[in-house]
């Protein structure tokens, strides 16, 4: 059975409903909790949830990082739209398992139980008609092995994420810009294995540049990175992320982006035609591939100064094929 935890002293604002819920899940044969956050509309209960996946160094304040200008939880629960923003296995609250068990499959596979139980009600008691995946970056790689290998889903986004990275560049910051979680000062207390890493203090702004983005955020970034197992990149880089697995995906697909994304988007972000003509061969024809940029914004794109933007693509899209 879910627990829920107790709801944080801010969580309701007159508009928003937020708690924290433990989610029983199985790693192959072990028991793990994987802790979330759901935030509701305060006058009733949407039938659609979105399930939000975060990026790798990050955990599920991404999602609602204390600023409610820049909180994707905040601001669709305000607009009439159910969100569960999870800590994947290894990082935020979510239990902590040997690194080298944590791939990007068996993340995926954590992610469907998580998709399984939001519909049957046993998150905080709530049962979901539909789920609608969301992912950012290393996220959305979980998202479409999900997606395409599990499947359960009503509905893909992605963000963060196109099959046209710089590997080269995403391959300098795994070998140069990161290093053992255990190494880090705040991280070390966790007591991580050497095979979670995360970033050199203070080179957060990778994930920005050269988008709009405010120091204060970058800060707040810096603030709350978290840690991620080296294991879980391998495997999404030949399945997602540069393979053609997405074509498994049957459901409507909706890929936003910021057209500064130097990481995940680095040869067909000029504009959405591109995009969308660079993307097309990797979806099937039940993706009904629908592409946005948010002009100006970086690989983090939720926390781009312009961001706004971004949330409204996608609260409109989801309005168009979901209702709320």
């Amino acid at each position: 059975m879910t627990v829920p935890a107790a709801t944080a002293t801010t969580a309701d604002t007159g508009t928003v409903r937020c708690s924290t819920v433990s989610v029983p899940v199985m790693l192959t044969l072990l028991p793990q909790t994987v802790r979330g956050q759901l935030c509701l509309p305060a006058d009733h209960t949407p039938r659609t949830v979105q399930l939000l996946v975060h990026g790798g160094t990050y955990n599920r304040t991404y999602w609602d990082i204390g600023d409610e200008r820049y909180s994707y939880q905040r601001d669709m629960a305000a607009a009439g739209f159910a969100t569960f923003a999870i800590d994947c296995l290894g990082s935020g609250q979510s239990s902590q398992p040997l690194s080298t068990l944590l791939t990007g499959t068996t993340q995926a596979a954590v992610v469907s139980q998580v998709v399984t139980k939001l519909r049957s009600g046993a998150v905080s008691g709530t049962t979901f008609d539909k789920v609608i995946l969301v992912g950012h970056s290393m996220g959305s790689g979980i998202v479409v092995v999900t997606a395409a290998t599990f499947h359960g889903v009503d509905g893909v986004i992605l963000t963060g994420m196109t099959h046209s990275m710089d590997l080269l560049r995403l391959t300098g910051i795994f070998v140069d810009g990161v290093r053992p979680a255990i190494l880090d000062p705040r991280l070390s207390q966790r007591g991580s294995d050497p095979g979670y890493v995360t970033t050199m203090p203070g080179t957060r702004g990778v994930f920005h540049d050269p988008g709009d983005v405010t120091q204060a955020i970058v800060n707040a970034d810096e603030a709350v990175k978290d840690q991620v197992p080296a294991t879980v990149v391998p495997d999404l880089i030949s399945l997602a992320f540069a393979g053609p697995l997405s074509a498994g995906i049957n459901v409507p697909v909706l890929i936003a982006n910021g057209t500064d994304d130097t990481l995940f988007c680095a040869f067909a972000c000029a504009g959405e035609s591109e995009l969308r003509t660079a993307e097309a061969p990797y979806f099937s024809p039940a993706a009904q591939l629908t592409v946005h940029l948010t002009p100006h914004a970086g690989h983090s794109v939720a926390l781009s100064e312009h961001a706004a933007q971004h949330r409204t693509a996608i609260r409109n899209w989801m309005s168009e094929r979901f209702g709320s």
